[in-house]
């Protein structure tokens, strides 16, 4: 019989972990079988006995740097369900626009309550731009304030924001630059939200999928969108937006990205929070570019998203007595999880967030870079 207890303390002794240890990032083991569990299962195995309460840990955030920083992930054998997902992702495109609904459904306009409960004033749920500021409100405001700038937007802008979520940038750009803007999101809820939070300013939501939507615009963005696109419609989405683009426009793309290219993402992930989702590489942004677009600039601040998902669990959990009897506690832990396990991520410098500025034909005497 496999002796799973002995090879999980192994593994974690190799990145400083204690099992039932008396430091932060230490496993508290609550049920034994949560040793089987995570061996045979993975990363699926690891978050769903989290979930279940099988195993605690004061500071997940830090367990997790910890263990990728060792690479155990490397360390580990691929489990059945894995090998499964990557055969699928290459034999099947899992973003179709039935499978894209999913995540739409299932995360957004189910989950929208929590979501805005711990997001800024500006409802960016993405990647703050903390630098000078340890404050989410302000580190949002200048991630917003980098992005039009990047832009060069001014009032006679006309913009098309793809996954358009909240209507955050949208209201920003329009207040503080006084361009045009059109949203688009999959999301019923998040137009519904959107409308009302721009009410009374040149803004527009649409409910579409990007495949479906054309127009004529002199820039456009798109932040935190194309993580659920999938590498088999990269290619699609940087011809849509080509096509809606002006000669002498703009793109910019915001985005959390691998180090590596991979065709499917993490299991648990993918079954609990982002369905279908997976995260892309550089090389794999910039080959569906090919053809469409110059790159104009690069700029890798994925160190803030680690402060970014912080200061949402720290929100969360704050927040969390409001939902406490409309949700069971596996809810809880879920979201807890989540959050702070991809800031361990970042933490290790395992993902990473980037924004590319592209043009159709070349910015004529060079892009001024902005940080």
């Amino acid at each position: 019989m496999a002796d799973f207890k002995g090879i999980v303390q192994q593994l974690l002794s190799q990145a400083g972990i204690e099992i039932n240890g008396t430091a932060t990032w230490d496993i508290q083991v609550n049920n034994p079988d949560f040793y089987k569990r995570a061996i045979k299962h993975g990363t699926l195995g690891l978050g769903e006995s989290y979930m279940d309460g099988w195993w605690d840990c004061e500071a997940v955030d830090q367990l997790f740097d910890k263990m990728l920083r060792a690479d155990l992930h490397e360390k580990v054998r691929i489990t059945l369900l894995h090998k499964a997902l990557i055969l699928m992702g290459r034999l099947s495109n899992m973003q179709t626009l039935l499978r894209s609904k999913r995540v739409v459904d299932i995360h957004y306009d189910s989950g929208s309550d929590i979501i805005l409960s711990f997001l800024d004033p500006y409802k960016q749920y993405s990647c703050g731009y903390f630098k000078g500021t340890t404050d989410l409100g302000i580190a949002q405001e200048q991630k917003l304030d980098l992005i039009c700038k990047k832009l060069m937007l001014s009032g006679k802008d006309r913009v098309l924001d793809i996954g358009c979520g909240y209507g955050g940038f949208a209201r920003f750009a329009a207040e503080r630059y006084g361009c045009e803007v059109i949203g688009i999101s999959p999301s019923k809820e998040q137009i519904k939200f959107a409308n009302e939070f721009c009410k009374n300013l040149p803004v527009q939501f649409v409910q579409s999928d990007y495949r479906n939507f054309s127009g004529s615009f002199t820039k456009v963005v798109s932040v935190g969108m194309i993580e659920h696109v999938g590498y088999k419609n990269y290619r699609a989405l940087m011809e849509m937006v080509a096509r809606c683009l002006a000669d002498n426009g703009l793109f910019l793309l915001q985005t959390i990205g691998g180090n590596t290219s991979t065709v499917t993402g993490d299991p648990w992930l993918m079954r609990y929070i982002f369905q279908n989702s997976m995260l892309p590489s550089a090389r794999q942004i910039t080959q569906a570019a090919e053809g469409f677009f110059v790159l104009e600039d690069l700029h890798n601040f994925g160190e803030y998203y680690d402060l970014t998902l912080m200061a949402w669990n720290k929100n969360f959990v704050e927040n969390w007595p409001r939902f406490e009897p409309l949700y069971p506690e596996k809810v809880f832990r879920m979201w807890d999880y989540y959050l702070c396990h991809f800031a361990g991520t970042f933490r290790a410098r395992m993902n990473q967030l980037w924004q590319f500025v592209f043009s159709k034909k070349g910015i004529p005497g060079g892009y001024p870079s902005i940080r």
